[in-house]
């Protein structure tokens, strides 16, 4: 048996347990690691290592053992992790550095503190962009949108977002034949005004419904804004050849502020920003 000392981290809503690096089987412990009843309970697990190429790699595993190339919330908690203890990395020390890049599966990400227990994450362009295609859910068909920013994500627009069954129809729809083989989280967005949407979503990995996801705020923001569902708040970007959005994205967890420039239909320097927090540490023994 052995002790896995751990951080329990929420970020808007999404909680996750943070290792140092050098266990192995990580699959199978971040199914301990995650379980609700059994361990510690948590949406993921993030194993954080020295990197040659940035402050810090992070490794995201989910509740089901399965690894995921990006995670926005987990992303600012490893952020906030590394900024408050000074582990992993050798240019980051504690208490010194407020900017961190990041080395993930999905690719190299900015990141900042923008204020205490605020984090600011820069995130890849996103791609893959597909809008009103149709696909058959119990029998019904509805119209979907799907987009990458890290992770594949499928947008559904509702009415009613608060009696939608997440876990039924998301589940049919992460397994659909069209997102086949990896799959896709599904995000239902309902919009709220010029300036603000709501979102529930289902997580590929988790298996269920979420409190918040990063990636699924970022894509729900962008398509809302590019199929017009949400003309919010715009201002003209500093280039001057396109339009600065800001959306404020309502999760079950907390707000998160997505931001973009749309220059000619073409979505570049995406950000993300919300809270993240240190819960509690203790150990558990494997």
């Amino acid at each position: 048996m052995v002790k896995v000392n751990f951080t329990k981290m929420v970020g808007a809503g999404n909680d996750f347990a943070v290792i140092d690096s050098g266990l192995k089987g990580l699959n199978a412990l971040a199914k301990r690691l995650c379980d609700r009843k059994t361990g510690i309970g948590a949406d993921g697990m993030l194993v954080l290592e020295k990197s040659k190429i940035a402050d810090f790699r992070m490794c995201i595993f989910n509740a089901n053992g399965s690894e995921a190339e990006m995670c926005g919330n987990g992303l600012r908690c490893a952020i906030l992790y590394v900024k408050t203890y000074g582990r992993v990395s050798a240019q980051a020390h504690k208490g010194i550095s407020k900017r961190f890049k990041v080395e993930t599966k999905a690719g190299l990400y900015d990141g900042e503190i923008t204020a205490k227990d605020r984090v600011k994450i820069k995130m890849e362009e996103p791609r893959d962009l597909k809008l009103d295609f149709p696909i058959n859910v119990n029998g019904r068909e509805i119209k979907a949108n799907f987009i990458n920013t890290g992770v594949p994500h499928t947008v559904v627009f509702v009415e009613g977002l608060d009696k939608i069954n997440v876990d039924s129809i998301g589940s049919q729809i992460r397994y659909h034949d069209e997102f086949k083989p990896k799959g896709s989280n599904v995000n239902f967005v309902e919009t709220i005004d010029n300036s603000n949407i709501k979102i529930r979503t289902y997580e590929r990995g988790v298996e269920g419904e979420t409190l918040a996801c990063g990636t699924g705020s970022v894509a729900s923001a962008i398509i809302s804004r590019v199929k017009g569902e949400a003309p919010n708040h715009l201002l003209r970007s500093g280039t001057g050849h396109g339009l600065r959005v800001k959306v404020n994205v309502h999760t079950k967890g907390g707000v998160l502020k997505v931001e973009f420039d749309n220059i000619k239909n073409k979505i570049k320097n995406v950000y993300l920003e919300g809270e993240a927090k240190i819960v509690f540490q203790g150990g558990i023994y494997v």
